[in-house]
């Protein structure tokens, strides 16, 4: 099981923060359905050059206030 759980409907105010701080991620590259966070992870660690902790970090972070536009 991942270390993160993401709902389909936070997924997309997620891929903005995402987008916003790694600007050269696509919506290509960040297709999500739910139940595949652990293949997120390893996708996401790949794409910005980061370990899988970060990864898991960075998007805890952003499910804290999903509201927020900060990452």
């Amino acid at each position: 099981m991942a270390e993160v759980t993401i709902s389909n409907k936070d997924w997309p105010r997620v891929k903005i923060k995402l987008q916003r701080k790694y600007n050269h991620l696509t919506d290509q590259e960040l297709q999500y359905n739910e139940g595949q966070e652990g293949a997120l992870i390893e996708k996401l660690a790949e794409l910005v050059n980061r370990d899988r902790n970060y990864v898991v970090f960075t998007l805890k972070k952003a499910l804290v206030n999903i509201d927020n536009n900060r990452l």
